[in-house]
C-alpha cells in the first residue's frame, strides 16, 4: 500500500493498516517538523476519538483533552447554549491537530513504519491497470515504489486527484468571500467552551487548545495582508464583536502564530479511481464553521481502513467498491452542515436587507426551539458512519 501525505489522515490509515499486519509506506514532501507545526483544527467528533482509540493512538488525548459538553453562540444581546451532552448524549473533545499528529508519528515508530520525508515530484501511475506505482525524488535519486493500492492523503494541492483525468472528475465548489484571521496567544481561554459570534461586522470565534492556550478567530477580507494585523488591531476588533461581558473579561498578550485561511466547499465526487482512493482535503473540502476538516478526514479514514482490511484479510471486494459511495454519503451531509453554520454565522457583503433578517430571524428560531438545537448539537458532535 502507497499512502501519499503524512498528515493526520495518512498516519491514521497506516496506523490501521500496521495493526492489520499490512504492509504500507507514506511518502510526504515535507518534513517531520513542517508537519507536526501546521496549526489546524481541535474539535473532535466522538467518532474520531474512537478512531483514535480503536488505532491506540489515543491514550494522551484522553489525559489532556479537553472534554466540552457545549458550547455558546451569540448574536447581539442575545446568547444561547448549545448543551450537547443534554441533547445527544455525547460530547466533543478540544485536542489540536498537533498533538495529534505527534501521537500518530509515535505509533508509526512503535511499529518500525516508513515514512519518506521530503518525497518530491511524485507522479501517480497505471491507476486503472493491476500493477500500479509511484515515481518521485528523494535524496536527489529517481525512485519507484510498485503497490497494490494508492491511498491519496495528499490534500487539496496535492498530485493525487491531479493524477485523475479531468473527464472523470466531477466537481464542485463554492468559494466563499471573506477568510478567518486566527492567532494562538498564550492566554487563559475568554471562556470555559467554545464561543460563535455573528456580529453585523463579521464573524468571531473564542476557541482554545489547553487552559492556558487560546485560539482566536475574527471574519477577515479574503484578500487581507496579515502584515496590515499587528496584534493591537486584532484584539481590538475582537472585543468589538464580542458581547461586553465577555470582552471585559479578555485577557489578552502576544501572538504566538498568525495566519488568514481562505474558505470554501469543494468535493470531488470521484473519491476512488481504479487502484486510487482519495481521502481527507484530496477529496474534499469545508469551511471551518462547523471544525469538520479533520472529523471528515477521519470518517474517510473509517470507510477506508475497513474496506482495505476486508479485502486483505477475507479477499472481501464490496468494500472497496462501495468506498467512494458510503464516504460521500456523509460528506455530502457534513458539507450541509459546514455550509449552513458558515451561512448562518457570517457576515456576506452581498447579502440584501431581507437576506440578512432571514438570518436573524434564524438565529433567534435558534435560541427558542429546542428541535432546532438538537439538530444542531447531533451535527456537531458528529453524524455516525
Amino acid at each position: 500500500m502507497a499512502i501519499i501525505g503524512g498528515g493526520p489522515s495518512g498516519l491514521l490509515l497506516a496506523r490501521l493498516l500496521d495493526m492489520a499486519q499490512i504492509d504500507n509506506i507514506i511518502l510526504e514532501r515535507q518534513s517531520r517538523a513542517h508537519v507536526i507545526g501546521r496549526i489546524r483544527a481541535g474539535v473532535l467528533e466522538d467518532g474520531t476519538q474512537t478512531m483514535l482509540r480503536r488505532a491506540e493512538s489515543g491514550a494522551r488525548m484522553d489525559r489532556e483533552g479537553l472534554v466540552h459538553e457545549g458550547f455558546v453562540m451569540t448574536h447581539g444581546t442575545d446568547r444561547t447554549r448549545i448543551d450537547l451532552s443534554a441533547l445527544t448524549g455525547r460530547t466533543v473533545m478540544v485536542y489540536g491537530q498537533t498533538e495529534i499528529t505527534k501521537d500518530l508519528y509515535a505509533a508509526r515508530e512503535s511499529m518500525g513504519g516508513v515514512i519518506m520525508h521530503g518525497a518530491e515530484n511524485v507522479a501517480l501511475h497505471d491507476l486503472t491497470g493491476r500493477n500500479p506505482h509511484v515515481t518521485f525524488c528523494h535524496d536527489g535519486e529517481a525512485k519507484r515504489l510498485d503497490c497494490e493500492f494508492i491511498a491519496g492523503c495528499d490534500g487539496f494541492h496535492g498530485p493525487s486527484r491531479q493524477a485523475i483525468p479531468k473527464a472523470a472528475r466531477r466537481e464542485f465548489e463554492r468559494v466563499y468571500p471573506f477568510g478567518w484571521l486566527g492567532i494562538l496567544s498564550q492566554t487563559p481561554p475568554a471562556g470555559d467552551e467554545l464561543i460563535y459570534v455573528a456580529h453585523e461586522e463579521g464573524f468571531a470565534l473564542c476557541s482554545m487548545r489547553n487552559k492556558a492556550l487560546s485560539r482566536y478567530y475574527i471574519q477577515c477580507d479574503a484578500d487581507e495582508d496579515i502584515a496590515d494585523w499587528p496584534d493591537d488591531r486584532f484584539w481590538e476588533v475582537l472585543r468589538r464583536r464580542l458581547p461586553p461581558d465577555i470582552a471585559r473579561g479578555l485577557q489578552t498578550g502576544p501572538s504566538t502564530e498568525k495566519s488568514i485561511a481562505p474558505l470554501r466547499s469543494y468535493v470531488c465526487e470521484t473519491m476512488r479511481y481504479g487502484r486510487l482512493f482519495l481521502a481527507g482535503d484530496a477529496a474534499h473540502i469545508v469551511p471551518p464553521t462547523g471544525a469538520k476538516g479533520l472529523n471528515l478526514a477521519a470518517s474517510d479514514i473509517h470507510y477506508l481502513s475497513e474496506a482495505l482490511i476486508g479485502w486483505y484479510r477475507r479477499d472481501e471486494a464490496a468494500g472497496l467498491e462501495g468506498y467512494a459511495a458510503r464516504a460521500l454519503a456523509r460528506v455530502w451531509k457534513t458539507e450541509r452542515f459546514s455550509w449552513w453554520m458558515t451561512s448562518l454565522m457570517h457576515a456576506f457583503p452581498d447579502r440584501s436587507p431581507f437576506e440578512k433578517r432571514m438570518q436573524q430571524a434564524e438565529l433567534a428560531y435558534l435560541g427558542e426551539s429546542s428541535a432546532a438545537m438538537a439538530v444542531l448539537a447531533e451535527n456537531y458532535v458528529g453524524l455516525p458512519y
